[in-house]
């Protein structure tokens, strides 16, 4: 009997699909969580697989902090109207406007954080029961204590205590009302990995992932992309770069790198030689040892 052997690109497909089955017949209300990152990229070609020949059977849901990357806007509505997916959006100018958060000020201010409020009122909005995150296992080592089903409480917070064990690929999705999951189908997944899949299946994603010349600041060790939303303080100018962005988020706090890569092949050669990991251009996440996981912690992602 000829035995058949799935390369590991395979294999995650199929347990990342595997996930978003066992969601789609658990959960009464689940959405995507898509911030037109490659990560929420590449869940969604995941889940246009997963569902074939039917449409997605669940909704994107972005949370708007107002100082997206122009192009990832732009990037959201092709591929919104590419798949015909519904787009749930939570908007964190709302929350300002309606007192339930506080904008931040100073030079280093940022949305980014204030975007758990927002999402968690989305949430409750459009009553989700479970929300597909795109975490990975090698992103942020908070995700040593994450599992793929992520319970959070009535509050919407983590407590990585009161996680369910998940023992041959069984998921527990038991939950009281007003409780929900956060599940992760590419836990199992590296940026390596997600890269290589978008090779393979020749996934679009935005252009700011390729190399090109941008209005950029240097600030603390990092590159971040001239903005409106930036505050310049003294000794600060802006330059013109060739960079590109490894990750995609907040425009205050999203670094950009130094960077020729024009095809997604030069990225792997990047990725590959990089001694920084991915996150390590957020300034976000330098605010503390501890940031993502108290973030987490309140409700974040």
């Amino acid at each position: 009997m000829e035995s058949y052997h799935l390369t590991h690109l395979k294999q995650l497909e199929s347990e990342s699909i595997f996930i978003m089955r066992e969601v789609a017949a658990i959960f009464e209300r689940p959405a995507l969580l898509f911030s037109g990152g490659k990560d929420s990229i590449v869940m969604v070609h995941l889940a246009q697989k997963a569902f074939w020949p039917a449409k997605i059977p669940l909704p994107l849901l972005h949370i708007d902090t107002g100082h997206n990357f122009p192009e990832t806007l732009e990037f959201r509505d092709k591929l919104v109207q590419k798949t015909q997916a519904r787009l749930l959006v939570g908007s964190v100018q709302n929350s300002i406007d309606k007192g339930r958060v506080i904008e931040e000020k100073g030079v280093n201010a940022s949305r980014n954080k204030l975007q758990t409020v927002t999402l968690l009122d989305a949430i409750e909005e459009f009553k989700v029961d479970a929300a597909f995150g795109g975490g990975r296992r090698d992103e942020e080592k908070a995700r040593a204590k994450e599992r793929i089903f992520s319970h959070r409480d009535e509050f919407g917070q983590w407590d990585p205590k009161n996680q369910r064990p998940e023992l041959w690929n069984l998921f527990n999705g038991h939950k009281h009302l007003g409780e929900h999951f956060r599940v992760f189908p590419l836990s199992n997944w590296t940026e390596m990995d997600v890269w290589q899949y978008i090779a393979q299946e020749n996934i679009d994603i935005p252009s700011i992932y390729f190399s090109h010349n941008r209005e950029i600041i240097q600030r603390d060790g990092m590159l971040l992309a001239n903005s409106p939303y930036l505050t310049l303080v003294e000794g600060e100018i802006v330059e013109q770069r060739r960079v590109r962005c490894r990750t995609v988020g907040d425009m205050t706090c999203t670094g950009v790198v130094e960077s020729e890569a024009i095809t997604i092949e030069d990225i792997i050669q990047e990725v590959a030689s990089a001694r920084v990991t991915e996150r390590g251009g957020r300034a976000d996440d330098k605010r503390s040892e501890s940031a993502m996981e108290d973030r987490k912690r309140q409700g974040y992602f």
